[in-house]
């Protein structure tokens, strides 16, 4: 399958009611010329997985401003007044989740686990309508894997086979939701060769990339 296509290719199988994560933090890493694709598709009723709503005029607070995600699953949304707005008005459904608890789902979701055990929450609202476990006496909330039906990451360079890289502070999230969603498309900022990457440095290995875009 030829990975390297144009961006309407990309996300022509991104239908309304779908479940998308995006990776960055405050959008930082996140695939912004992705995004506006989608905006400008007008997919709607999409299920949002990320670290936050982004800001109104960037990162998935671009989907959430143009009405297009019903559910939003992030650890804070506090950058995003109007996030915060819908969710008060009833009109967008938001799950809060600790935000190291948040990337674990999503890790053991990638690894093909039901769940994992975590102490965080306990004696807070947080442990509402979740199941408590108590080993060596000490009790724990089982929260569930998480996976999507996509994924949109955003690289910094990634080979014509999709082994990719992240520069920085753009790694965060990134590569543990390549690993968890169908269907992964990198919006990468540079493509070269296979070769041209130290196998080393590689963070993200072709195997689990399906499309790659390239752009700014």
């Amino acid at each position: 399958m030829k990975k390297i296509v144009n961006i309407e290719k990309a996300i022509q199988s991104i239908d309304d009611g779908m479940s998308i994560m995006v990776g960055g933090f405050m959008a930082v890493g996140t695939p912004e010329f992705l995004i506006d694709a989608l905006v400008k598709k007008g997919t709607k009723d999409l299920i949002i997985i990320c670290n936050d709503a982004g800001y109104p005029d960037k990162g998935v607070g671009k989907l959430i401003s143009n009405g297009q995600v019903k559910k939003l699953i992030a650890s804070h949304i506090g950058l995003n007044p109007l996030a915060g707005k819908l969710m008060s008005d009833g009109k967008l459904e938001v799950i809060l989740t600790p935000q190291g608890t948040l990337i674990e789902q999503i890790r053991a979701g990638g690894s093909g686990l039901g769940g994992i055990l975590t102490p965080t929450g306990i004696g807070t609202i947080v442990e509402e309508n979740k199941e408590i476990i108590t080993i060596d006496g000490k009790k724990y909330l089982l929260e569930k894997a998480l996976k999507a039906d996509i994924a949109l990451i955003g690289g910094s360079i990634s080979d014509t086979k999709g082994n990719t890289i992240y520069n920085y502070t753009t790694k965060n999230f990134n590569p543990t939701m390549a690993t968890a969603a169908n269907t992964v498309i990198v919006g990468t900022g540079k493509i070269v060769e296979v070769g041209e990457l130290h196998v080393d440095n590689v963070d993200t290995p072709s195997i689990f990339i399906d499309y790659i875009v390239e752009g700014r």
